[in-house]
């Protein structure tokens, strides 16, 4: 048998005291994160559903201009169903997409201006913006339309 030395000490009080200083750093630097992503994530929830309200206004308008029977209004129609050259035409629409307020519902406005194409005939730029509570900017898109015989009903 072999006379050497072997260290069985196992763990000292210095070496467990430094793993739990180093893990307490890495748990607060966690924990200063949380009010960041809580943040982000409202944001991207906000973002989101005004993303799919103007995606659905843009077609709706899309669908109104092309279809040769829709006339434009002479004014804004405060139930949105018209479209009115010139604007914009501003309505509320509640996130839980119904027509009374939910618990828990963002109130989303949504502005639509519909204005002629210079140098064409039947076709209109339609520029919907949609903000909420707390982001005055909100999202904007625009698109161009024409009417389309196949699409009189």
């Amino acid at each position: 048998m072999s006379r050497t030395a072997c260290n069985n000490r196992g763990i000292t009080i210095v070496e467990v005291l430094i793993t739990l200083f180093l893990t307490a750093v890495g748990i607060l630097a966690l924990l200063s994160m949380q009010p960041t992503s809580w943040s982000a994530a409202g944001r991207s929830d906000f973002m989101g559903r005004a993303a799919g309200i103007l995606q659905s206004e843009l077609e709706r308008s899309e669908l109104w201009i092309m279809n040769p029977n829709n006339a434009f209004a002479t004014a804004c129609d405060a139930t949105g169903r018209n479209l009115f050259v010139g604007g914009p035409c501003t309505r509320t629409i509640n996130a839980s997409s119904q027509a009374a307020p939910q618990a828990g519902d963002v109130p989303y406005t949504v502005a639509t201006t519909v204005t002629p194409l210079a140098g064409a005939t039947n076709a209109w730029t339609v520029r919907v913006q949609v903000t909420w509570p707390g982001n005055t900017r909100g999202i904007t898109e625009s698109t161009i339309v024409s009417r389309q015989e196949y699409f009189r009903q």
